[in-house]
């Protein structure tokens, strides 16, 4: 497939604050990618163009909309539906490998997609057949998925306040939410909440539904384009034919956890790689040697080459465990059972702990290794920094050593939640 930015729509000023802005649904179906080798193909053909623009977005915190347009219109959001619904049905390790190699160029507008990946898993092992069949369609086709999962109020990730009652032949939500990543640039808003009985459901609103607001107000230093700010959900009536049993693969063994953080490990190595490839910019073409080296140029100063090797090897030992992570997702899916959730779940947190680790150690060593002159506003090279810490605090890594720790130690599965 052959990408270039006229593919895109005019992009759509939004200040701060706006509710109003519904995205148009596609002028044409989406092309639909049919294989890993495709997959990877198509993620480098639109790394560059995400690259193109996205310090300018993240200093005037710019949405993307004309890049969002561009992302699903390529295909790469459907890349997990099953074949047999007319995806690609591509491995856990291209998926990790797809979102690396697009957060290297803009990790913001990467995120966005992400949650999507999310729900084509729950809609796979709790949908109906006709809800597969409706769903997996409309994404292939271009229209995008996004959230309304989190909320800002309860007392941790788990309490939500959302409710789900019948009213009718359908439902109605209300509710507010958070961190909705994706939401705003949605076609179709997948909300969690909980029904009478008290159990995790996911009902999937269309995006112009009355009641529906999507809140342009995420300030974050980091991420700024991702629009992961609120939802609000007055009384939002949902067909009861787009209400899933999501509690089925949340409260029971299952990779869909997992799988989700999977991508979160691979925004991170994205960020990291992209700051790298900065860093080696700045060191050949543009930064002074220190004075003691005696050497001419930056890039022959021994100090800052054995620096860049270090970086390069903690880039690839966590981009080996990601794949490693990946493969393992691959075989679980493949053979679900207790014992190979738990093997999924802790190599994806080996993983994301390396991924944290290099896209921290990276977006702040760019500046020790460039100089000064890095530091100057026109550069805005700190959002490296600011994306990897905003985004690597999406779940503590700390309790990701501890479950790695006592699954080792002491035979302990990990938690069934889907943050690790």
């Amino acid at each position: 497939m052959s990408i270039t930015t006229t593919a895109a729509i005019a992009p759509t000023p939004l200040s701060s604050g706006d509710t109003g802005w519904v995205p148009a649904k596609p002028a044409r179906p989406a092309h639909v990618i049919r294989d890993d080798v495709e997959a990877l193909a198509v993620a480098a053909q639109l790394k560059p163009l995400f690259a193109a623009e996205a310090v300018e977005r993240d200093r005037e915190r710019r949405l993307p909309f004309a890049e969002v347009d561009l992302f699903s219109q390529s295909g790469l959001w459907g890349i997990t539906i099953p074949n047999d619904y007319g995806g690609a049905g591509v491995s856990q390790v291209t998926l990790a490998k797809v979102f690396a190699t697009l957060a290297s160029g803009d990790p913001s507008l990467t995120q966005i997609a992400q949650n999507s990946f999310e729900i084509i898993d729950v809609i796979r092992l709790t949908g109906s057949e006709a809800q597969k069949r409706d769903l997996f369609g409309k994404v292939l086709a271009g229209q995008r998925l996004g959230n309304a999962f989190s909320e800002f109020k309860g007392k941790n990730v788990e309490a939500f306040e959302t409710t789900l009652k019948p009213q009718g032949d359908g439902y109605v939500v209300k509710g507010q939410k958070f961190y909705s990543t994706g939401a705003l640039f949605a076609h179709l808003v997948p909300i969690v909440a909980l029904d009478e009985d008290g159990h995790v459901v996911v009902a999937v609103a269309d995006r112009d539904a009355s009641g529906l607001q999507v809140v342009n107000d995420w300030s974050a230093f980091g991420q700024r384009t991702t629009a992961s700010g609120t939802v609000i959900l007055d009384n939002v009536i949902v067909d009861a034919a787009r209400v899933l049993p999501a509690h089925i693969v949340y409260e029971h063994p299952s990779a869909v956890g997992p799988q989700s953080q999977l991508i979160h490990a691979a925004i991170d190595a994205g960020i990291a790689r992209g700051a790298i490839e900065a860093t080696i910019d700045l060191v050949r073409n543009h930064a002074r040697p220190w004075i003691d080296s005696g050497q001419a140029r930056a890039s022959d100063d021994p100090y800052t080459i054995a620096a860049i090797g270090d970086l390069k090897i903690k880039l690839h030992a966590a981009e080996a465990l990601l794949e490693r992570a990946g493969i393992q997702l691959d075989a679980t899916i493949a053979s679900v059972s207790e014992k190979t959730i738990g093997l999924a779940k802790i190599a994806v947190a080996e993983a994301k702990v390396l991924t944290t680790d290099i896209a921290l150690i990276a977006s702040s060593k760019l500046f020790e290794l460039a100089g000064t002159r890095s530091t100057l506003g026109v550069h805005n090279l700190d959002r490296f920094w600011r994306d990897a810490r905003t985004h690597t605090l999406h779940d503590p890594v700390r309790w990701k050593l501890h479950a790695i720790g006592q699954f080792y130690l002491n035979d302990i599965q990990p938690p069934l939640h889907s943050w690790i």
